[in-house]
């Protein structure tokens, strides 16, 4: 029955919308994640198959390239924007070293070590720099140094879903909202599944968009790096690599980000209805400082994250961390993360047309299922309409073929 699972997963890779989650691949051992030419990780046929028919059935419901449902939680609100919301403040590490490594305060890594530290989850699965830091790959998590090491973001593929760890009882995964989303169809939710956790997503860059970077840095392919982290070290912090020699180079984040790395995401990624990682238990991003048009302003200062609890399992969490002095937080409406995300709120405002668009032009696309994605463009159905004629012709030109 490989070949039915073969022939879907080369479907979604054909069409473009593959995420590079890797979740395929605890359906099947014989697949492995491998960079395609584009700069992506995609699923392989190394070894022998595995699956059978449910696996096939299971990868239809489950894979991002093929289904995505928006969730609905007991005990939590629906908010068009930020997904379900069971709590909502702006919060910070309370240990001054996490909050300066982390990406936005670095929420999310101290609730990582204090889990694991604490016992609560025997380990948490995560993306960090590899031995060479142009690669980004997936790592468990068992001490503080570990959290710590593997802080900030990491603008590259990585496939955390191919860690088979990602799905045992008592972990905890962090993971990018396509991730989470494949592990919550999965697993679904109970005390015994894994604690999901998430962040606020701008799409995976193509591994080549790295090298750009350094490329305008001045670093050659072929000179060996020490270090090289995207963002943190300071908020937002600066992209920056140490070659072996010695040598630091460095160039602000809304530069490497705005010119390089953005302008490199991957098609899926374009069309994503989930950017802010609504299938988690507790997700967080930036609360960024807006300017008078509420637009980011990035600004170097002392991190805060947007965190939002999303289950009453992720709100205990929350809770708990506060009371246990991990994370400060004071609440906050979410109405206003929202308001300075303005680009998770264009991107699903305007998703009905881009998959219009896409869809006219004759790409095919995930199901999208719960979102209230056609509401949300008739709010504003000039700008929607927009969309799908720039989405048609982008798509003409060949922008969904990617590999």
């Amino acid at each position: 029955m490989s070949a039915a699972l073969d022939r879907a997963v080369r479907q979604v890779v054909a069409d473009g919308l593959c995420s590079g989650c890797g979740a395929c691949t605890l359906l099947d051992a014989g697949l492995t994640m491998q960079p395609s030419t584009a700069g992506f990780l995609r699923p392989v046929r190394t070894g022998p198959a595995t699956s059978g028919p449910a696996d096939v059935r299971t990868f239809d419901r489950t894979c991002p390239g093929r289904t995505v449902r928006a969730q609905r939680t007991t005990g939590s609100r629906r908010h068009d924007v930020l997904g379900p919301v069971a709590g909502c403040w702006e919060a910070w590490a309370t240990d001054p070293e996490l909050r300066r490594q982390g990406s936005s305060g670095g929420v999310l890594s101290a609730l990582q070590a204090w889990l694991v530290e604490t016992g609560q989850v025997v380990a948490s699965t995560a993306a960090a720099a590899a031995r060479e830091p142009r690669t980004t790959v997936a790592v468990t998590i068992t001490t503080r140094q570990e959290a710590l090491a593997a802080a900030g973001s990491r603008y590259a593929p990585v496939a955390v879903c191919a860690q088979a760890s990602a799905l045992e009882p008592g972990t905890s995964t962090v993971g990018k909202p396509c991730e989470v989303a494949a592990l919550r169809a999965l697993v679904g939710h109970g005390e015994q599944s894994p604690l999901l956790l998430s962040f606020f997503c701008a799409g995976t860059p193509s591994a080549h968009a790295t090298g750009q970077v350094l490329a305008q840095l001045g670093v050659d392919a072929d000179e060996p790096l020490t270090e090289l982290w995207y963002r943190g070290r300071g908020w937002p912090g600066r992209f920056t690599a140490r070659t072996r020699s010695g040598r630091e180079v460095s160039t602000s984040y809304e530069e490497s980000w705005g010119s390089t790395l953005g302008r490199a995401v991957q098609w899926r990624c374009k069309i994503c209805p989930d950017g802010i990682g609504e299938s988690a238990d507790i997700t967080a991003g930036d609360l960024w400082h807006a300017d008078e048009h509420g637009y980011p302003v990035f600004t170097e200062s002392d991190g805060v994250s947007a965190l939002v609890a999303r289950t009453p399992r992720g709100l205990d969490v929350v809770r708990r961390a506060i009371e246990a002095g991990v994370i400060g937080a004071r609440p906050v409406d979410p109405d206003t993360v929202a308001g300075v995300q303005p680009l998770q709120r264009a991107r699903r405002q305007t998703l009905a047309g881009r998959l219009a668009g896409a869809r006219l032009a004759g790409a095919r696309v995930p199901r999208f299922r719960g979102f209230g994605l056609l509401r949300l463009a008739l709010a504003d159905l000039r700008a929607s309409v927009r969309t799908a004629r720039g989405t048609f012709r982008r798509v003409r030109r060949g922008a969904a073929r990617e590999a």
